[in-house]
């Protein structure tokens, strides 16, 4: 599930819940990332349809036309409450940005900002709930039928497909939402394999507006925290 609240200038922020999907369709004919990359628009339905981890961005930066900004990430075991991961975009610094413009501004990565590196130990394999709380901010267009589909691959082999629902969001609202993730049972034999192979899990986050393609982002993740000093 997920709980999303929304905090305004000048309205009162409202508290909403709203449930994941639980049965991720399967679909019998997969797309290639190549016939993906084709398309003019791509669906949750296409992305449902990839057979394996993206090698590239299904769409660019400026894709995202609603001016949607994650600004803090927060994981959490659901059971204990303990905090497992945490980082915040630092705030704007208008007036010195202004002063002192960035000479590397047009050597910069375009895709900065879409790609995590996680650290785990091997003990994160064996949570059962883990809580993804994310704060964004939206722009002057309001967005409806915002959706998140989040796919963890290790190596080839699909993991999990986890499908949210963050609904309609107010134009120029800071937004707070927690995802629920139930995690699979893992078999011993592939944690271990998933332990002794650090960054060969990856995971596609595609976010849609409208049943559009309008984000792309990637991660990838190592459970080996820990014991590079046994």
């Amino acid at each position: 599930m997920s709980v999303l609240t929304a905090d305004l200038t000048k309205k009162k922020g409202v508290m909403r819940t709203a449930k994941s999907r639980k049965d991720v369709p399967n679909y019998d004919t997969p797309l290639s990332e190549e016939e993906a990359l084709m398309k003019s628009v791509i669906s949750p339905e296409d992305v449902l349809r990839l057979n394996k981890i993206t090698e590239n961005y299904l769409c660019s930066p400026e894709a995202n036309v609603y001016d949607i900004d994650f600004t803090r990430f927060k994981i959490r075991d659901m059971d204990t409450g303990t905090v497992l991961f945490e980082i915040a975009k630092p705030p704007p610094q208008a007036d010195l940005e202004e002063e002192e413009p960035d000479v590397d501004q047009e050597e910069s990565d375009p895709n900065a900002g879409r790609f995590v590196r996680y650290q785990f130990t091997p003990q994160f394999l064996k949570l059962k709930t883990v809580g993804a709380t994310v704060e964004f901010t939206v722009g002057g267009r309001s967005v409806n039928k915002f959706r998140m589909i989040e796919r963890h691959f290790f190596r080839d082999k699909l993991l999990k497909t986890f499908d949210f629902e963050f609904g309609f969001c107010i134009p120029n609202s800071k937004n707070t939402c927690e995802h629920i993730y139930e995690f699979p049972t893992i078999h011993p034999d592939l944690a271990e394999e998933m332990i002794k192979n650090p960054f060969d899990t990856r995971s596609d986050s595609f976010y849609f507006v409208d049943d559009k393609l309008i984000m792309h982002n990637k991660a990838d993740y190592a459970y080996n925290g820990g014991l590079q000093q046994q």
